[in-house]
């Protein structure tokens, strides 16, 4: 196994231990910028990390021999687990489900919602996460390998539209002329950033941080893909 396996595994379970389980979970109830980077620690670091280091072979073997039989039927040709799985890696499905998830937890009352509710809260990271998985999956491809994979100039422009969807949402909460999320109007210290600051600060953490991790996507499937050309 490559020693970058087990790397990004680590990169990948730690980024969700920070986003999760760190201060910064009690912080992003305070400060939105904070919020923002747990979600971006969820989607452009953890999702794409984990699927990188394609652990399903390990998890797979890990089980015990019983187990591992069961799970294999569930992944056979025609299997209702497999055929949904399929359904929803499809890239145009995944872009789809992505975007809904990230523009609609971010509407004002639904943010708002999962702020007041803690339950409410943790399905939302957990709708961040899935996504993500979801959108990651075509262009990263791991095991188990459903279909034909994506060509690479489809994987690009897939992930340029995702890049732009989700720089447009930073871009227009960085520059909305009001603070859209009242939680984090309570008064605040002298010298600290006001809400409408800290919403801006947080979209551009969105954009930045996203459209970075897609493009370094970008640059590495373009690579990737001269290099076979060039070998061929």
């Amino acid at each position: 196994m490559p020693w970058w396996r087990p790397a990004l595994t680590l990169v990948g379970l730690g980024s969700l231990a920070l986003a999760l389980v760190s201060p910064l979970d009690a912080l992003a109830h305070r400060h939105f910028a904070a919020h923002m980077v747990q979600h971006m620690l969820l989607v452009a670091v953890a999702a794409p990390a984990l699927l990188l280091a394609d652990p399903f072979a390990a998890l797979l073997w890990a089980l015990p021999a019983r187990t591992r039989v069961r799970a294999g039927r569930l992944l056979v040709r025609g299997a209702p687990v497999r055929r949904v799985w399929q359904t929803l890696t499809r890239a145009p499905v995944a872009w789809l489900a992505y975007a809904l998830v990230l523009w609609g937890w971010h509407l004002p009352w639904a943010y708002e919602s999962a702020l007041g509710d803690r339950r409410l809260h943790d399905l939302e990271h957990l709708a961040f996460f899935g996504s993500a998985i979801l959108f990651w999956w075509p262009v990263v491809g791991p095991a188990p390998h459903f279909g034909r994979p994506v060509h690479p100039a489809l994987r690009v422009v897939y992930l340029v539209t995702g890049a732009l969807q989700g720089a447009a949402l930073g871009l227009l909460l960085a520059a909305s002329p009001v603070a859209l999320y009242p939680s984090y109007g309570t008064p605040r210290a002298p010298g600290t950033l006001s809400p409408l600051e800290d919403q801006a600060l947080g979209g551009v953490v969105m954009w930045a941080v996203g459209g970075a991790v897609d493009m370094l996507a970008v640059i590495l499937l373009l690579r990737r893909f001269f290099a076979s050309d060039s070998a061929r």
